[in-house]
Formats: C-alpha cells, structure tokens, sequence
C-alpha cells in the first residue's frame, strides 16, 4: 500500500472533454520524509512513518529531535504510519511525492472531520421536531428515553452531545490530475475536514478499473502580449533639441524684417492712385470757376 500526506486547500471543478463537469477537491502535497521503517524482525509488522511540514526548533522536544536526527532529516510537525508489503524497497531519509500516483487511479482519504460543538439531536441524529403551534410545548425535545425495564437509558441511545472532530474515510474516490510542478492533486468529490486540515491520501482498499479522464486544459495565448511588448519597446520617444535663446530671438526679428520689406512696395502701390485722384479733383474744380465766370459776364 502507498500513501501521502497532504493538506485540504479547498473544492473547485473540471470540464471534461465529453463536456460533464467533475467537482474536485485540491489537495496540496509537500515531499513527504520517511522518518521510520517498521519490518516484521524488528516491530513485527511493516510499515513506513510519513513526516510533512517543518516544525519550529523551539516547539521541538527532546525525543522528537532524536527521532528527526536518526533519520537525518528536520523535526516535522506531522507524522502518519502506513502498511507496506515491502519495506526493503525504501530508505531511511528519502521523499515521497505526488508522483506516487497518477491519474485515474483509486484511493481512500482519510481527514478529521469539521467540529461542531455540542449539538441537539435534531442536527446530531437527524431526529424529527414536533409541532411548532396550538399550544404544544414539544419542539426539539429528544423524546422518549427508551422502556420502563431496567429503569435506566440503554447504552447508545441517541442523545444530544458532541458532534463532528472524527477521523472519517472517504473511499474509492478518484484521481483526476497530478501536479509534481506545483505539488498538489485533484480528487473527484468531497474530502473530509477543514480547509488547510491535514489528509492521508492512500490506494484504496476496493481497488477499480483504472479509467482516466480526458480533461480540458486551458493555455493561455501569450504571443498576442509578447507582440504588444515589442512594439512597445520599438517605439522610441522623439529627441527633443533645444535651441538657445539667441538664436530664437535672431530667428524672429529677421522673419520680422522680410515681413516690413514685403509690405512696402504694397503700401507704395495703393498710395500712387490717391495722388491720382487729388490731381482730377483740382483739374475738375479749375474747370467748374472757369464756367462761373463766363456765366457772369
């Protein structure tokens, strides 16, 4: 039997190529540490100890940094024992990552449940309520407490009291994609426990046929961003050449003196026709007293 230790990260969704969706459940697996090897000789029956997350040197005690040192690993702060039918085949000290499984296969999560607290056996039990009007005082009692013989509540009679913070076992639960880059597993369905809540995944014990499903990967085009990046980057700011102010000044007053130069000759041109006129107006009133005077005489 194989095994790994992991952590609940949370619940998302797969598409299928055939287009069903597979609800998942995201399973996040460090390299595990073997810390122990239990043969037949030695314990009595084989199996192997998992080690997963570091532990803090001053939470460590004395017995846990022996236990860490005979194996030449760091104080880890959780550790699982699984069967194994093999022992020879692993070391002291070595790994064990997600690659221990692939896709397809089938395996049993164990978790420790969510707590609930103290609960009624209504939520506990599932129990029936009574009526909620005319009157009637019974609404989320437990009900009878059993026979009158032997005068007493009989063992397992379903009370209220403490409900959820149990190890349950979700078995034949499927492997839907295995990441060794980025350390997790996708496993169809529910797992038990909270998020970040510690998990052993291992091959189950009612083994199935070995179907793995074609799922839709998403890629995303990065070309289009890479193209805008180098356009971008081409595209250069213009220089920008400043001109010192003389030369501006300069610039301006000989623009100036073309601009006068060319509105003489026009000024020239429109002054000779008044001259013109003033002369044919003198002419005109010589004429107009010459004619005054013969009229006279």
């Amino acid at each position: 039997m194989k095994g790994i230790l992991g952590r609940k990260v949370g619940m998302t969704e797969k598409f299928t190529k055939d287009g069903k969706i597979i609800p998942v459940t995201v399973v996040s697996v460090e390299p595990n540490v073997i810390t122990q090897i239990k043969t037949v000789e030695t314990d009595g029956y084989n199996a192997i100890q998992l080690a997963t997350v570091d532990k803090k040197e001053k939470h460590v005690s004395k017995p846990e940094a022996g236990h860490a040192k005979k194996a030449g690993v760091a104080p880890k702060r959780f550790l699982k024992e699984i069967r194994v039918d093999n022992p020879q085949d692993y070391t002291l000290g070595s790994t064990i990552d997600a690659s221990t499984f692939t896709v397809g296969e089938r395996v049993d999560v164990t978790g420790t449940s969510k707590g609930k607290g103290f609960q009624g056996p209504i939520k506990r039990h599932g129990f029936s309520r009574g009526p909620e009007t005319h009157g009637s005082d019974y609404h989320r009692k437990p009900g009878s407490m059993g026979t009158m013989r032997p005068m007493r509540v009989l063992k397992g009679k379903k009370l209220a009291g403490h409900m959820g913070a149990e190890t349950v076992t979700i078995q034949n639960l499927e492997i839907i994609e295995v990441n060794t880059t980025d350390n997790y597993i996708l496993v169809s369905g529910n797992v038990p426990g909270a998020k970040q809540g510690l998990v052993l995944i291992k091959e189950s014990v009612k083994p199935g046929k070995v179907n793995p499903k074609e799922i839709l990967s998403y890629v995303e085009e990065e070309t289009v961003v890479d193209e805008v990046v180098e356009e971008t980057t081409e595209a250069q700011p213009e220089e920008v050449v400043e001109t010192p102010a003389e030369e501006v000044v300069e610039e301006t007053t000989e623009e100036a003196r073309e601009e006068v130069q060319e509105e003489a000759p026009a000024a020239e041109e429109t002054e000779a026709p008044a001259e013109e006129v003033v002369e044919e107006t003198a002419e005109e009133t010589v004429a107009e007293e010459k004619v005054e005077e013969t009229t006279e005489e």
